[in-house]
């Protein structure tokens, strides 16, 4: 039985914030590429929205990052964000730590005037936030299949149409 997290505050990540960012995605994921991404994301100015969340004593326990994409149709543009990566420190995990940072990152993406936004993730998690594979299905995008969702962050912003997604270099980047 785990106990249930009871105070997780969010708020945006600050720039004195990105040691313990670091450490909390490299051990989330097991692996530094995960933070290199988020530093190349950073430094190329892809971000739409990253958020912390910190726990009881103010210790950094999870974070989220969205980062800009390139969507398009015809001649027609739509505004738009990818989710990745997303950590949580891994004794903490399933404490609601994550859910409460993809709805505020959520929230903050819509309020940036975002339609759209895309994970590639775990099915049963991200469908209960709303993503899904057959909308994503409307997308040319570098990644297909169940785990590649999209979620409609502004009612009939994908419309029925096919569009061109791309991702920002650093998801390319070794």
């Amino acid at each position: 039985m785990t106990k249930a997290q009871t105070n997780i505050a969010i708020r945006l990540r600050e720039p004195q914030d990105d040691a313990a960012i670091a450490a909390v995605v490299r051990a989330a994921f097991g692996s530094h590429a995960e933070v290199r991404l988020v530093e190349a994301l950073r430094r190329d100015g892809d971000c739409v929205c990253e958020l912390v969340a910190l726990g009881d004593d103010d210790s950094l326990t999870g974070h989220i990052f969205f980062s800009r994409l390139e969507v398009t149709s015809a001649s027609q543009f739509l505004r738009a964000a990818a989710l990745a990566p997303l950590a949580v420190r891994p004794d903490l995990q399933r404490r609601g730590i994550g859910d409460a940072l993809i709805r505020a990152g959520l929230s903050a993406c819509r309020d940036a005037g975002c339609g759209l936004a895309v994970v590639l993730g775990h099915p049963n998690y991200y469908a209960r936030f709303g993503f899904s594979a057959l909308l994503a299905k409307l997308l040319d995008a570098p990644y297909t299949g169940e785990a590649f969702m999209a979620l409609e962050l502004k009612s009939g912003a994908v419309g029925g149409h096919r569009w061109k997604v791309a991702y920002p270099r650093a998801f390319s980047s070794p």
